[in-house]
């Protein structure tokens, strides 16, 4: 008898979550966990890709991630560039096209200016799509994209009339990445967490206890396994 054929997702989007409680458990700092978890994202990447993504939306740092002890946003920040600067590496040996979503103003010039040359040099690259998220939060996202709306109807380039999802969804981040068919939250948590919330309208949903850090491509496969068994439905139309 054959196996039956599965169907894996074009765009996976992901919430790495459970990094602070990998760390606790090893009675290791919330840092180190961080850590763990950042040298983790490459391997999922190369598993998505081997399996046939096509685009992995990862979220690596919420607007609401700033309310956190200033320690651990100094960790993160100092991780993250660390992290972008290892990525422009990666991204040539691995053929990504990396590219930030989140509003980045707020972020320091030195991790800006590393974001704009690792979106430069992957640019040209013909592998996997790879999102980041950083400083994002979609309520901030529809925010700022409903302002630059109004910015161009003032402007006259755009009359109201014109907008209808598809205009509204070329102001945001995401504009000419497909929506997500999957996402994937570790850690056992059951929340958006404000993740890409117009994006996700029609998105299967997978929740796993397992922990970020601990995430690997066997649980990848479980996930990709279970979208495939899902009975796609949209308007009750298969």
């Amino acid at each position: 008898m054959e196996e039956a054929q599965i169907t894996v997702p074009k765009h996976i989007a992901i919430i790495l979550d459970g990094n602070g409680r990998w760390a606790k458990k090893r009675k290791m700092p919330r840092t180190y966990g961080h850590a763990a978890g950042s040298k983790n994202v490459e391997k999922i990447c190369e598993a998505a890709y081997n399996m046939g993504v096509e685009y992995l939306t990862m979220y690596a740092f919420s607007t609401e991630n700033w309310s956190r002890p200033q320690d651990e946003i100094d960790a993160l920040m100092k991780l993250l560039n660390s992290y972008l600067k290892d990525c422009i590496k990666t991204s040539q040996k691995n053929n990504m096209i990396v590219r930030v979503i989140g509003d980045i103003s707020q972020l320091s010039k030195d991790i800006q200016d590393k974001i704009e040359k690792l979106e430069h040099i992957s640019a040209e690259n013909t592998g996997l799509h790879f999102q980041v998220a950083l400083n994002y939060g979609s309520r901030n996202e529809i925010i700022r994209c409903v302002k630059k709306i109004i910015e161009d109807e003032k402007k006259g380039t755009i009359q109201v009339n014109d907008i209808d999802e598809k205009r509204f969804a070329d102001y945001l981040d995401t504009k000419g990445i497909p929506d997500p068919d999957l996402l994937i939250r570790t850690s056992g948590e059951l929340r958006l967490s404000n993740y890409l919330l117009w994006q996700l309208a029609y998105t299967e949903f997978y929740f796993t206890d397992t922990l970020w850090p601990d995430f690997n491509k066997k649980e990848l496969e479980k996930a990709v396994t279970y979208y495939s068994e899902r009975s796609r439905r949209f308007g009750g139309v298969e």
